[in-house]
């Protein structure tokens, strides 16, 4: 604070409405990186419950028990086999699910780098989050027309499916994006 002519303290700092018109940082890749995320994410979802499908169907086949999925028992193993099997569907719904996991992982792992979060544990976390959210919550939802035991079931199997597919997009968007990079690069440009 300063005193003028007049005997009125002024303040020469810089105002406080400065910091707003700082220039939002632009970063490459983002789009791209959603999109592969996306397509990723589907892909690695069938490709999940498809393995799954078949190492239960193995470890049933061992213990002498039928591996198909009934819908009229209730038994929560009845629904994690049908967890699996509806994950490996998750490829032909490639309209509704590319989308909503373009959406998802926009909204969460898309922003980070605006925020400066750079480090790839939070991309792992968030994609994880939003895997089991959105696989779990499908699976669990169509396995609520054969009971809730049976609900139960596939949304901890979707679940799981759901989060390790989801590790691998927030791994796969850090690769792509880079942030520490983008945000380590300086602009010389003068003009």
């Amino acid at each position: 604070m300063s005193e003028g002519e007049t005997g009125i303290q002024t303040d020469t700092a810089t105002p406080s409405y400065a910091g707003a018109i700082e220039r939002r940082r632009r970063f490459k890749r983002i789009k791209l990186g959603l999109f592969l995320s996306s397509l990723a994410a589907c892909l690695g979802v069938t490709l999940l419950g498809l393995l799954s499908s078949g190492l239960v169907s193995l470890a049933f086949g061992l213990t002498g028990r039928s591996s198909y999925v009934y819908f009229n028992e209730h038994s929560f193993v009845n629904g994690m086999m049908m967890g699996c099997q509806l994950a490996t569907y998750n490829f032909f719904l490639f309209f509704i699910t590319v989308p909503a996991a373009w959406l998802a992982l926009g909204l969460s792992i898309g922003r980070m780098p605006y925020r400066g979060i750079v480090k790839m544990r939070p991309f792992l976390r968030w994609g994880a989050i939003w895997g089991a959210i959105l696989v779990g919550g499908m699976t669990g939802g169509f396995g609520l027309f054969s009971g809730p035991v049976n609900a139960a079931g596939a949304l901890l199997t979707g679940g799981m499916i759901g989060a390790v597919a989801g590790v691998a997009c927030g791994l796969l968007f850090h690769r792509i994006v880079r942030p520490a990079e983008q945000l380590a690069d300086v602009d010389v440009n003068v003009f």
